[in-house]
């Protein structure tokens, strides 16, 4: 394609890593905050049960023996919500550099934290999607491949930043205002 084509390779990656990755995290925030207690949905029992499915994503945070009681209780109380905000962010693609680069961080600390249980031989359940998921190597294969793309978008959503919109018109220079 050529390089002032609306579609050139880099957008095509910026494009899919913020649906792949936006995606995601929603629904990684989403499934975290409501799915682990479906059968307590109706409304009146609403905060009990968000209530009850932070308590048992605190419970998978703890499994990874990394953070204090009150280190646990933060990052079960605020990661979902986290998650849900970024991934809307990346979706919307406002602020793209800004919301990428911190997607890829947070997505990199996940893949230590999985690797480092992992090579602990720790049988715990992931808690990604807040469903029984044990912690395997193709956990670490899948959050490996979620930062290499979450780095690739960062790094292309950085250059193309610097490019130069492919609809908008070219600068007039001074020899081609003489030439008129």
């Amino acid at each position: 394609m050529l390089e002032s084509s609306p579609f050139n390779f880099r957008r095509v990656v910026i494009w899919i890593g913020r649906l792949l990755l936006g995606g995601i995290s929603v629904y990684a925030g989403v499934s975290k905050i409501f799915f682990p207690n479906t059968h307590l949905w109706p409304m009146f029992v609403l905060k009990f049960s968000i209530s009850t499915n932070l308590a048992t994503f605190a419970q998978q945070v703890e499994a990874y023996k990394l953070l204090s009681p009150a280190g646990v209780d933060f990052v079960a109380h605020t990661l979902p919500f986290t998650e849900i905000a970024l991934g809307l962010l990346l979706l919307i693609g406002w602020g793209l550099r800004v919301w990428a680069s911190l997607v890829t961080l947070i997505m990199g600390g996940f893949l230590a934290v999985v690797t480092r249980a992992y090579l602990l031989h720790m049988n715990i359940n992931c808690g990604c999607f807040a469903t029984p998921e044990p912690l395997t190597g193709m956990t670490v294969i899948r959050d490996s491949l979620f930062v290499a793309l979450a780095v690739l978008m960062t790094v292309f959503a950085f250059i193309e930043a610097h490019q130069p919109h492919p609809w908008s018109a070219p600068e007039k220079t001074a020899s081609s205002i003489q030439e008129n």
